[in-house]
């Protein structure tokens, strides 16, 4: 019995990855054909490359989408699995139909600023979606992976250090105005797909060393309903003892934590650090007053 409701438990996230992997990918598609391709703005990536390509060959964005990044998929299908490189191929799919099909249609917008905004908006929302969900929709992202793993550097600046190249590409054939506004359309996705992927509730640690310690506790307790925890800790300079209070909060409680830590003690020592994951304990947020 646990078998089987493993597999439906299976069957029923890869069939929820699928759904969102394709409005992820629709909705970049509409970023795309509907925002930044008829005003002559270019994503980074081999999206970047295919817009360019596609402008100067009169070939459908959605050829140039599939067919430069098979080699990823050979690539991420020998070094990443097939699970993965199956989503991929799936979100690349559903990506070059939707741009083709919307290619026809005529842009909403002439401003160039709306443009770079809103085709910012979608995209990032589009790719976040596609992220969050298992897949990918650029094979950039799979060799800065590859990369990634064999050096120093992360896969972040692995794929902006290859975009630099590709959005300053624009300004050679699109002009330098373009270029610009490509970059504004490129922060803005980039931001998005931050706040797409970690949520605007992703968790941030936080240490706090004061000598009102209980206060500052039973305050955060009592306004964020926030649990803490109180660790002994010894001051490295005199030797005193000295109690750390330690709890996790999400990142919208993030100024009203500092506030009520100002509040009670200025003086106190306050770090806040990102948290990839949280489970198990008492992290859920008990009732306010």
């Amino acid at each position: 019995m646990e078998n089987v409701e493993y597999q439906k438990l299976s069957k029923k996230s890869i069939l929820i990855n699928g759904i969102f992997i394709t409005l992820g990918a629709i909705l970049m598609a509409v970023g795309l054909e509907i925002f930044l391709v008829p005003n002559h703005i270019i994503d980074g990536g081999i999206t970047g490359i295919s817009i360019i390509l596609s402008h100067l060959l009169d070939v459908k964005l959605g050829i140039f989408l599939f067919v430069l990044n098979i080699p990823f998929f050979i690539i991420g299908y020998k070094q990443l699995g097939k699970r993965f490189t199956i989503s991929i191929l799936y979100g690349i799919i559903v990506l070059s139909v939707f741009t083709s099909l919307l290619t026809p249609v005529a842009g909403i917008t002439d401003d160039i600023l709306l443009a770079a905004v809103f085709g910012g908006i979608t995209i990032g929302v589009g790719v976040g979606l596609v992220i969050r969900f298992g897949g990918a929709l650029d094979g950039t992202e799979i060799l800065a992976i590859l990369i990634s793993s064999k050096s120093a550097l992360s896969v972040g600046q692995i794929v902006l250090f290859f975009n630099i190249f590709i959005l300053g590409s624009a300004g050679f054939v699109f002009g330098w105005d373009h270029a610009m506004y490509s970059l504004i359309a490129y922060f803005i996705a980039f931001k998005m797909i931050d706040i797409v992927v970690e949520g605007l509730e992703q968790s941030r640690s936080v240490w706090i060393i004061s000598d009102r310690d209980t206060e500052i506790g039973e305050a955060l307790l009592t306004n964020l309903g926030r649990g803490v925890t109180y660790l002994n800790g010894e001051g490295g300079y005199k030797g005193t003892g000295k109690k750390v209070i330690f709890c996790v909060i999400n990142r919208l409680e993030e100024a009203q934590l500092k506030s009520i830590v100002d509040r009670i003690d200025p003086n106190a020592f306050l770090a806040i650090g990102e948290v990839a994951e949280v489970k198990g304990g008492q992290f859920k947020k008990r009732g306010v007053h």
